[in-house]
């Protein structure tokens, strides 16, 4: 049995978390160190979304560029996976007309939205696989097959390696189409999002069932969201996979305390540590990846 396992931090995300956490990092300075602390605590990856000083989510490129540079120039090995989820979010007209399209709307072609991938070429980029209700209320998040074939492809060109983000169990299928296409490069990777309303629940079974449908040279990450995070860190290592935490995905050390994205990686290292694993160094994970470092 293999028994190390690769930890992800999502530092920031792009949710309405901003106004709930005082100390969320917002600046690329922030977001930087917070990746630098969260891999000297154990992660191997940090994935990065960048938000504007106010805490509003943003894809502007020149604050994934200073937040890569800072990193890049640290003293500490990091694995870069950059969000290409930005720009689609449709917003349904609540109106007569539900082509009169609401506030939220953030729509951009799909290589705008790689965009950063492209100029920054991080080891490896999200690719939410499906269309989906998040969350509740009118905005749906718009991923078309087509889009996601063009995307993958020019991923692949440029030797990042697409990180499957599967909100549902259709969005696993479509991502195991991909490889099929011979659109993703081996090992394909996989990241099972549990919890988010109205994806997948934040179940055994829904976990399982996703592992089922993907193709078996696959190597997956999963994580859920709020009070399940830790509990599905266990969950994830016990089924074979990598856990992710961070304060994209929940705001808590324990009930009523605020975390920093360190600490939630410490504790995740407690956890895998009682199970008898041990987290994988960022260059044991390229290696089993087979990651591309550019630079």
């Amino acid at each position: 049995m293999n028994n190390k396992v690769f930890i992800s931090c999502a530092v920031t995300g792009s949710g309405d978390t901003a106004s709930k956490h005082p100390d969320l990092p917002k600046t690329p300075e922030q977001i930087a160190t917070a990746s630098i602390e969260a891999a000297k605590a154990g992660a191997a990856i940090a994935h990065i979304h960048v938000r504007e000083e106010d805490g509003t989510p943003s894809r502007r490129l020149e604050l994934y560029k200073e937040v890569i540079d800072r990193v890049r120039s640290s003293d500490t090995d990091v694995i870069l996976n950059l969000t290409t989820g930005m720009g689609g979010d449709l917003d349904i007209g609540q109106g007569k007309n539900p082509l009169d399209f609401g506030p939220m709307t953030d729509m951009a072609n799909v290589m705008e939205r790689i965009a950063n991938a492209e100029q920054f070429l991080p080891e490896i980029c999200t690719l939410d696989a499906g269309t989906l209700n998040f969350g509740d209320s009118s905005v749906i998040t718009v991923n078309t097959p087509n889009d996601l074939r063009k995307a993958a492809k020019k991923l692949k060109e440029i030797q990042v390696k697409p990180e499957i983000e599967a909100f549902d169990l259709g969005n696993m299928w479509f991502g195991a189409q991909l490889y099929k296409e011979g659109l993703l490069s081996d090992p394909p990777m996989f990241q099972m999002c549990l919890g988010i309303p109205w994806g997948a629940p934040a179940t055994t079974l829904a976990m399982q069932a996703m592992k089922d449908i993907m193709p078996k040279e696959g190597i997956w990450s999963g994580f859920a969201i709020s009070k399940n995070e830790m509990p599905f860190v266990a969950q994830t290592v016990l089924m074979g996979g990598n856990p992710r935490v961070g304060l994209e995905d929940n705001l808590y050390l324990s009930k009523g305390k605020l975390a920093t994205n360190a600490q939630l990686v410490e504790k995740a290292v407690r956890i895998i540590d009682e199970l008898g694993y041990s987290p994988m160094t960022p260059a044991e994970t390229r290696e089993k990846l087979k990651l591309v470092k550019h630079k």
